[in-house]
């Protein structure tokens, strides 16, 4: 397994999974998103793992203007819209490979291997 955690060090969730992941002695990468952002490969993969756009947003973003102007694009403009404003991202964001979960997820990790 090749785990991945991006997050924020503040984010309790984003600690939530550290600690799924420390307790059953799993690897895993934990990249801060306030200080290296997701590459363009990497979100896209993330997103088509998760089912599109609308699952990575996070609905209580305090940049509540942002994510009003991202809900509304088309289509084609979210994508790049997202990618520039990151801080709309739900957290933490799991990868294993293609497979991806946003969110505290312990089940979907559990069938992980």
């Amino acid at each position: 397994m090749n785990i991945q955690i991006f997050g924020t060090k503040k984010s309790f969730d984003t600690k939530k999974a550290q600690r799924w992941f420390k307790e059953r002695r799993i690897k895993f990468q934990f990249i801060d998103m306030r200080e290296k952002e997701m590459s363009k490969g990497e979100l896209r993969s993330v997103a088509q793992a998760v089912g599109g756009i609308d699952a990575l947003l996070n609905p209580k973003s305090k940049d509540e203007d942002t994510l009003a102007l991202v809900q509304h694009l088309a289509e084609s403009q979210r994508f790049d819209k997202l990618l520039e404003n990151q801080q709309l991202l739900r957290e933490p964001i799991v990868r294993n490979g293609r497979q991806a979960t946003v969110g505290n997820c312990p089940d979907v990790w559990a069938t992980w291997e």
